[in-house]
């Protein structure tokens, strides 16, 4: 071969290393589900909630008012953010026993995650309970603390065979777990 003549190896261009971040597993916002929205529309009400101490009506208005509300599904908000205050007597009476420090230890967020994981579980039986687990454990990485998520999944991984009993069971039975959905689990 001449010297001009390409070798096979230099015939093609130089293989691209990407920089910059990596991803986190957290979904981009374009791939996001309407339910998913939803879920983090009712997050950032409710840690409002949490904190401030705000009317759910003052909070409601404020969040239908963001940017990209308009892309969640709205009835599934409602019922998470309106749910979770009303039941959150009894939402925290079925978290409390799990916990390894008292409840007003626990960061907003985590509590927050929590609430729409132990809602979803009661009243949401159109979503599997392996769905609800991964969506709280996706939203407590996204928003919660750098080991938030590992707390909210020992929770509601405790909670499950509580609020869902037959369904985990049958998932036990068939050897599924929550690290191998099934294609039904894309509600």
């Amino acid at each position: 071969m001449s010297e001009n003549t390409p070798t096979p190896s230099s015939a093609r261009p130089p293989k691209q290393v990407r920089t910059g971040l990596k991803s986190t597993g957290v979904r981009k916002a374009a791939s996001k589900s309407n339910r998913s929205r939803a879920r983090e529309f009712a997050l950032q009400a409710l840690y409002q909630h949490l904190v401030g101490g705000n009317a759910p009506e003052a909070i409601d208005a404020f969040t239908r008012d963001l940017a990209g509300f308009h892309k969640a599904d709205s009835v599934h908000y409602d019922a998470l953010l309106h749910g979770s205050i009303k039941t959150a007597a009894e939402m925290d009476a079925l978290i409390t026993p799990l916990l390894d420090r008292k409840m007003a230890e626990i960061s907003p967020i985590e509590h927050a995650v929590m609430w729409i994981g132990v809602y979803e579980f009661q009243h949401c039986l159109d979503v599997p309970w392996r769905v609800v687990l991964n969506e709280c454990i996706e939203l407590a990485k996204e928003f919660g603390g750098t080991d938030g998520h590992k707390y909210v999944n020992a929770v509601l991984n405790g909670l499950a065979p509580k609020l869902r009993a037959m369904e985990v069971a049958a998932d036990k039975a068939s050897g599924a777990t929550p690290s191998t959905p099934t294609p039904a689990d894309d509600a």
